[in-house]
């Protein structure tokens, strides 16, 4: 999918505000639009063909944007506006939203409850903050660059666990229209984190595994490609849990990387042993 972006990014405007101010500012923006996505959730929305799926997703996305674009664009009018939920790579310089209005709608669609509203401000390509509510349960999980990763004010640590045979990790699929290239890491990636550590979980979004890792309920999470609005959130939480991140090689990782792997420093050598193979 092309890659929309609008705005010109220009942060030599002068700051108003400290980034923390900001970063509540923004928790309060995710949880009012969040309110309208539960307010849509409920019974299982049919569709009988691809079109009318994408229309249901594409009502879901609008309806939370209506309240929760004009919020962060009046916190940061010269801020850019990332409009493709699914584009990866770099952004231009100066600052951008990366806001996923719908993470994990297709299961809102189907009922299930592994969803929520993201909003990440990126400054020269460096996450600075993020906020990620949880409409069902009423949390909201929040990460300052320099500054912590907390769940509703209450710090997040990492799990301590340094034994990859006892730990529990996560996957999870970039998209529904994955190549076959990747379906196929994908899947070997799961069949060698089955022999290697405790309990393997498959599921989307993204984001949800990666609360999870900064909250030390899971120990790894690993990707294969993804979006800047799927990773970004949950992999600055991490490191500000005290997790490490990089790709699935060990290798430095940036949004523009092919893989994301996101654990607690005690296995974190072990799961790129692990998916390296």
């Amino acid at each position: 999918m092309s890659d929309s972006i609008q705005g010109t990014g220009n942060a030599a405007v002068a700051e108003a505000v400290s980034d923390a101010d900001l970063l509540a500012e923004t928790a309060t923006a995710v949880g009012a639009a969040g309110s309208v996505l539960r307010e849509r959730f409920g019974d299982v929305v049919r569709h009988r063909t691809r079109e009318e799926l994408m229309s249901a997703l594409a009502a879901n996305d609008d309806a939370v944007l209506d309240v929760l674009r004009p919020r962060l664009e009046s916190l940061r009018p010269q801020a850019g506006w990332v409009e493709e939920e699914l584009a990866g790579g770099a952004l231009p310089s100066g600052e951008w939203w990366v806001v996923d209005p719908a993470e994990g709608n297709v299961n809102h669609l189907h009922g299930l409850p592994d969803w929520g509203v993201t909003a990440t401000l990126v400054r020269d390509n460096q996450a600075v903050l993020t906020a990620v509510h949880l409409p069902l349960t009423g949390e909201t999980y929040t990460a300052l660059a320099g500054g912590g990763a907390h769940l509703d004010g209450r710090p997040l640590r990492v799990s301590e666990t340094t034994d990859l045979g006892l730990s529990l990790v996560a996957t999870s699929q970039a998209r529904p229209d994955e190549n076959q290239a990747v379906i196929r890491r994908i899947g070997s990636s799961i069949t060698s984190m089955l022999g290697d550590a405790l309990v393997v979980r498959t599921s989307v979004p993204a984001t949800l595994h990666l609360l999870n890792v900064a909250a030390g309920r899971i120990d790894a999470f690993w990707q294969f490609a993804g979006a800047r609005a799927d990773l970004l959130p949950g992999a600055l939480l991490v490191t500000e849990a005290g997790g490490r991140i990089s790709d699935a090689e060990g290798r430095p990782w940036t949004p523009a990387s092919e893989s994301l792997l996101a654990a607690a420093p005690g296995v974190h050598t072990a799961a790129v042993a692990t998916l390296s193979r």
